[in-house]
This record gives structure tokens, C-alpha cells and sequence, in this order.
């Protein structure tokens, strides 16, 4: 199809449009659970476990806390995506 053809189905657009933004969506969810795990679960894991060379520093509680917000942040933008559906 050529362009032209897209602009007559306007409904065709909007469902590609929803697919790709719930797409970036769940890729944005996904980012955010890889780093709630990298940045907060493994840090505390080592740290009980006394694996982790933070065990004696309590500078990581600050970084996992860093973390946290990141990872939160990207919820959230994940969610302002899903906002921007079309009916």
C-alpha cells in the first residue's frame, strides 16, 4: 500500500499506532524490572550473603535507593505511553 492508501483508513492507523505504543510500553516495563533487579535485588542478595563488597559500606543503601527511582521513573513513563492510545 502507498501512502495515500494508509490516509483512507484512518482506523487502520490508529491500531498500528496502538500496537507500537504498547510495544514501547512493555519495553519500557521490561527496562524497569531488568533494573529494579541489577540495581536493588542483586546489591541486597550479595549483601546478605556477605558476597558483596558493600557489606561493610553503607553507601549502597544511597545507589539502591538511585535505583529504585529509576526503575520506578520508568514505570511510570511506560505508563504516560500507554496514555497516548488512540480509540
Amino acid at each position: 500500500m502507498d501512502k495515500a492508501s494508509w490516509a483512507r483508513h484512518p482506523a487502520l492507523m490508529n491500531l498500528i499506532h496502538n500496537e507500537r505504543m504498547k510495544l514501547l510500553a512493555t519495553g519500557l516495563n521490561n527496562l524497569a524490572v531488568a533494573t529494579l533487579v541489577a540495581g536493588i535485588l542483586a546489591p541486597i542478595a550479595g549483601v546478605l550473603y556477605g558476597t558483596s563488597s558493600a557489606s561493610g559500606n553503607r553507601g549502597w543503601l544511597l545507589v539502591t535507593l538511585i535505583w529504585l527511582c529509576a526503575g520506578f521513573g520508568l514505570h511510570v513513563l511506560g505508563r504516560i505511553v500507554l496514555g497516548r492510545l488512540r480509540e
